[in-house]
């Protein structure tokens, strides 16, 4: 799949996110919706299968979420019908657990390890076996800093397009979005590869 980036992101300057959606699902022949269940995940969902209700939805699970984002996953997965597709990682939490003494912090030498087993690896095994040509994500330019420095299209190391449709909207966007189709949402969510919500887990800065 071929995109000139500067055209489309100049393309896409100014449009809604569901017309970003319109936009990526038009210009791909296997699109992919990622998602990890977090806080305001129901609006690039919705989007996503409005636009394209059979869509693929990549779900790279942790094993470590907390039991509100486990029933809040199942409660999307059914509301929404989506055609979501699981990936773990290839070893248990226990396992690891005791392997690794726990979670490791960001400064121990095994937290590169940590992250390699239970997001980036998973990830990268879904996106070789699932072949997707665009990679729709819910990315927001106000959530770090080095996520200022992105566009809403961009390309992966591996020649995916990569589309943020919510790239410029706020939490109040959000919100808004989440009032006006009444979907839900859900705060109570650990992402344990990363010790503040400021930091890059790794998916955009490596893949």
């Amino acid at each position: 799949m071929s995109i000139d980036l500067a055209a489309a992101n100049a393309e896409l300057a100014g449009k809604t996110p569901q017309e970003i959606v319109a936009w990526a699902v038009a210009n791909s022949n296997q699109p992919l919706v990622t998602t990890n269940f977090r806080p305001y995940e129901s609006v690039i969902l919705h989007m996503a299968v409005q636009a394209k209700p059979d869509i693929q939805v990549l779900w790279v699970d942790s094993g470590y979420n907390t039991s509100a984002t486990y029933r809040f996953a199942e409660k999307l997965i059914k509301d929404l019908n989506l055609n979501i597709v699981t990936y773990i990682p290839e070893m248990s939490a226990a396992r690891r657990n005791v392997l690794m003494g726990g979670i490791p912090d960001v400064d121990d030498p095994q937290h590169d390890e940590f992250t390699r087993q239970v997001k980036l690896e998973p990830f990268q095994r879904a996106l070789a076996e699932l072949k997707p040509d665009l990679w729709l994500n819910a990315i927001r330019k106000d959530q770090t800093e080095f996520r200022q420095s992105l566009d809403i299209v961009s390309a992966s190391k591996d020649g995916i397009i990569k589309v943020a449709p919510l790239f410029n909207w706020s939490e109040a966007d959000m919100d808004a979005y989440l009032a006006a189709h009444d979907l839900p949402n859900e705060h109570d969510y650990f992402d344990p590869t990363k010790a503040l919500e400021t930091r890059e887990c790794g998916l955009h800065t490596q893949l």
